[in-house]
């Protein structure tokens, strides 16, 4: 959710009478990292207009105000210039006006605004006496200035004092609660509100919301929300933010509609509230509407605003738009092109077809070309969203010129662009220098050992990943459910049964990890590679809940693998039943009955698949060469430059039918009813792509393409054999794993051919 922009930050804190009225925000203050020697040039020759103001307050016998200071007192806080302060400090000194109650507690917030919380204490710990006013400018003062802890403190020698808390005092105190997380103590004040029957005030109800949203109460941040008599917009954007915040975004959206009907105008931060929740729910029609009201309000060019808008249009695919609105910018900072290319690449997930993921991967990667060419510097973010895009469309030559960026801009020791590394390379099948990313990292999160242990899994590096396991848990770090998830993935690789069964006790018992389904898939994976299936369901039966298509699947393969047909009947079956729209089901399942010549059941999938139409499988394959996408689909006529395909890839057949490749007939379907349905035999699409990605690059660099379904038996076989055939590494990315051919292997150890 959007951050709001602080009171006691943005403003001067007022010394009149009226003080307790002020309204505190509810959301973090700024942090202020102020240096005396940098913010304000201590060094050199001091302003010319402050020696002559200074010199306007006359001494001697004539009575000087103290009010004569605090114009240049504000114009410190504007300048952030610590030694101006000093100097008119000085002056007060001399002056002899520096047991002035009023001039000196604004000193002590001037101080504390310009972050030199250390003079500001010694200014407080010299003053004769203190008012509530005074207190209150210190306490904020380190809870602005990233101390909250010690703003508690000030909060409770106050009252140890006897000093009796204003309203505003009372929300610097629930904020600097809300900072450290000490809900009880925030609840503790909340009843001396109570007592005092203050809790319809605007600061006070303001900042209990934004405490008890945080401490995930989300009821109490309601209630405190409707306590206040007189709701300001902060009011209003705190609520719907807590409810972001807590997960009930239609709440959220349900309080702007009241907000508006009790006519408060938004601002900038509660549109960009109630644009993320629009995100969460996929509200599109509603966050248009917001954004056609944003315009009217005068948002229309607001950075903030435009890039909350964006990135609800990339989530929901409508790219033309948000590229309208990114194209449309006067100013483009580096948050919006981060936005840009962060959401092509979520479109990559969340869109169903495959070739419009790939579009936006490569819109992602040219927006990244883009802001480089800007002159812009890329951060962290910026990277690890690139490096992300370049993994899902296994980029690896684009991946390793980011590399050599990260190298020169200085982020290669971050830890996050380190670990987006190390799953960049494992993803475009570069277990080596994965491997080098890893090792040259100079500190290392869990999310990195998982990364890398997830990683050698994959590529059927068993022992390395559970040694690196071992080493982890040796220095200290503890495990997740999702590093769990790549030692088991290691243990099915491999078909280390006894060590799998003892590391899933380990989790259980030693790490208290409850097993999720994950976990179960790789145990149930492992059983299947074995060809232990009555084992693997038999372990279905021990789960907490009912399997997932995946699971099912797993099995479907295992049981044709080894003649264990009616058992992968009743898995195709259930799989039917979790996923009645899955067109690869079905034809898996018609593709079984057509084997065992069971055509009853054939006529009833088909009459399945016509009840629910379901179409041909969508089987398309996309290579990239010389960053130009080219795209294959099973049955394509082929024309230039693609004409050499066909019998090029006749060629490699028969080459391969002497070495002992059979050519299966996997999926063959004649339908009656269309005849497109038909997949031809020896012509699936990465059988295509592969053929022209030999043909059209050197005789020494890797293949790599992406399919939109899983690799049935017959092309799995066929790389294999032509990855020996040519010496080329191929690489296949289907919808089920990572497939890596080296010298007639693949490393997922042939499972691929069980499907």
């Amino acid at each position: 959710m959007a951050s709001l922009p602080s009171v006691v930050v943005g403003n001067t804190l007022k010394l009149e009478n009226d003080f307790k009225k002020n309204t505190v925000t509810s959301l973090p203050f700024e942090k202020k990292n102020h240096s005396p020697v940098n913010s304000d040039k201590a060094l050199e020759p001091f302003n010319l207009e402050l020696r002559e103001a200074l010199s306007l307050i006359k001494g001697g016998g004539e009575k000087v105000e103290s009010a004569s200071y605090i114009p240049l007192l504000q114009e410190c806080i504007k300048k952030n210039s610590v030694s101006e302060a000093k100097a008119i400090h000085g002056h007060i000194i001399k002056m002899g006006i520096h047991e002035d109650l009023f001039l000196m507690t604004f000193v002590v917030n001037v101080y504390a605004k310009c972050g030199t919380m250390g003079s500001a204490r010694k200014v407080f710990d010299y003053l004769p006496k203190r008012n509530v006013v005074t207190w209150t400018s210190l306490m904020s003062g380190y809870v602005q200035n990233a101390q909250p802890e010690v703003g508690i403190s000030v909060f409770q020698e106050m009252l140890e004092a006897g000093g009796f808390p204003t309203n505003y005092t009372l929300g610097v105190a629930f904020h600097a609660c809300s900072l450290l997380g000490h809900f009880e103590l925030g609840k503790q004040i909340h009843a001396y509100v109570v007592k005092y029957e203050i809790g319809d005030d605007t600061s006070i109800g303001n900042a209990l919301c934004s405490l008890y949203s945080k401490s995930g109460n989300l009821d109490s941040a309601v209630k405190a929300f409707q306590m206040i008599s007189d709701k300001n917009v902060i009011s209003w954007t705190t609520a719907i933010s807590a409810c972001g915040d807590n997960g009930d975004s239609a709440m959220g959206l349900s309080l702007f509609v009241e907000m508006l009907c009790a006519d408060v105008e938004p601002n900038e931060f509660t549109l960009t509230s109630v644009i993320s929740l629009c995100c969460i729910m996929q509200a599109l029609k509603v966050g248009s509407q917001i954004h056609s009201l944003s315009i009217k309000l005068g948002y229309g060019l607001n950075l903030r605003v435009t890039n909350s808008i964006m990135y609800l249009y990339l989530k929901n695919g409508w790219i033309i738009e948000a590229k309208k609105l990114f194209d449309g910018m006067e100013t483009i900072s580096l948050v919006t092109w981060n936005a840009m290319i962060a959401g092509l690449a979520q479109m990559m997930d969340l869109t169903e077809d495959g070739m419009a993921a790939h579009s936006s991967g490569f819109e992602a990667l040219n927006t990244y070309l883009r802001l480089h060419q800007s002159g812009m510097k890329p951060d962290l973010f910026t990277f690890s969203s690139v490096l992300t895009v370049c993994s899902s469309l296994v980029a690896l030559e684009q991946g390793e010129q980011i590399h050599a960026q990260v190298i020169k801009s200085g982020f290669l020791s971050d830890v996050v662009v380190g670990t987006a590394l190390v799953n960049m390379y494992n993803k475009c099948g570069s277990i080596d220098r994965a491997s080098k990313a890893f090792v040259e990292m100079s500190t290392r999160t869990l999310i990195s050992w998982t990364s890398m242990i997830t990683a050698f899994a994959q590529h059927g590096y068993s022992k390395q990943a559970l040694q690196l396991f071992e080493d982890m848990r040796f220095v200290g770090v503890r495990p997740n459910k999702v590093t769990f998830v790549g030692v088991f993935s290691a243990c099915s690789h491999a078909g280390l049964v006894d060590e799998a069964l003892a590391y899933f006790d380990m989790m259980k018992k030693e790490y208290k990890i409850k097993p999720v389904m994950d976990h179960y898939a790789c145990l149930i994976d492992m059983f299947v590679r074995l060809g232990r299936i009555d084992e693997a369901f038999d372990f279905i039966k021990k789960m907490d809940f009912e399997p997932n298509d995946f699971i099912w699947s797993l099995l479907i393969a295992g049981c044709r693998s080894h003649g264990k047909l009616e058992l992968g009947f009743y898995a195709a079956e259930q799989l039917l039943n979790l996923n009645p729209k899955n067109s690869e089901a079905y034809f898996l399942l018609l593709n079984m009955y057509l084997s065992a010549e069971r055509w009853k059941d054939v006529s009833r999938v088909r009459k399945l698949m016509k009840d629910e139409k379901i179409g041909k499988l969508k089987d398309w394959s996309w290579i990239s060469i010389r960053d130009k996408v080219h795209s294959f689909r099973t049955g394509d006529r082929l024309n230039p430059p693609y004409e050499n395909i066909d019998n090029f890839l006749s060629d490699l057949h028969d080459k391969a039918s002497t070495m002992g490749f059979e050519l299966q007939t996997t999926l063959e379907l004649r339908n009656e009813e269309d005849d497109e349905a038909t997949f031809p035999r020896g012509r699936h699409s990465e059988k295509l792509a592969v053929a022209f990605g030999l043909l059209s690059t050197p005789s020494a660099a890797p293949i790599r393409v992406i399919k939109s379904i899983s690799m049935c038996r017959d092309c799995h076989s066929f790389m294999k054999f032509i990855s020996q055939l040519t010496s080329r590494k191929i690489l296949i990315r289907d919808s089920k794993r990572l497939h890596k051919f080296v010298n007639g292997h693949c490393s997922c150890g042939d499972f691929g051919s069980l499907v």
